[in-house]
């Protein structure tokens, strides 16, 4: 896969991921895929397997009742790496978090094989979900 093939694919996770649909973000991710999520919070760490990396946006989305909304604000890739940037806003225990996330995707065979999630504010974050 190009570049071009790459962006469109980090582009597709968002539109899933906004319309909560699991099924097609599964596909997107090889079934051994690792995502890392920076901080010490209680959602911080290593996500092992597409099945715990879904279950953590499943807890995202619980954990902010449905208020999570993420915007790609833009998408590039690389040689070896597809960057997405994106705004995000959530509601938790009458506290609101507004912050700037970069996720550096790793791709391989036209699926996603490794996240690495970095907060703009990662002890904002971390309290926030914790």
């Amino acid at each position: 896969m190009g570049a071009q093939e790459d962006v469109a694919l980090v582009r597709r996770g968002y539109e899933a991921f906004s319309a909560g649909d699991m099924d097609a973000l599964r596909e997107l991710f090889t079934e051994d895929a690792v995502w890392h999520t920076g901080g010490t919070g209680g959602l911080s760490g290593q996500k092992k397997g597409v099945g715990e990396i879904l279950a953590y946006f499943g807890e995202l989305f619980s954990r902010s009742q449905g208020t999570l909304k993420l915007t790609l604000d833009d998408v590039a890739a690389g040689d070896r790496y597809t960057i997405g940037v994106q705004s995000g806003h959530a509601e938790r225990h009458g506290k609101s978090l507004d912050q700037r996330t970069v996720i550096v995707f790793t791709i391989s065979g036209g699926k996603v094989s490794e996240a690495l999630e970095m907060a703009e504010d990662t002890a904002q974050a971390s309290d926030f979900w914790s």
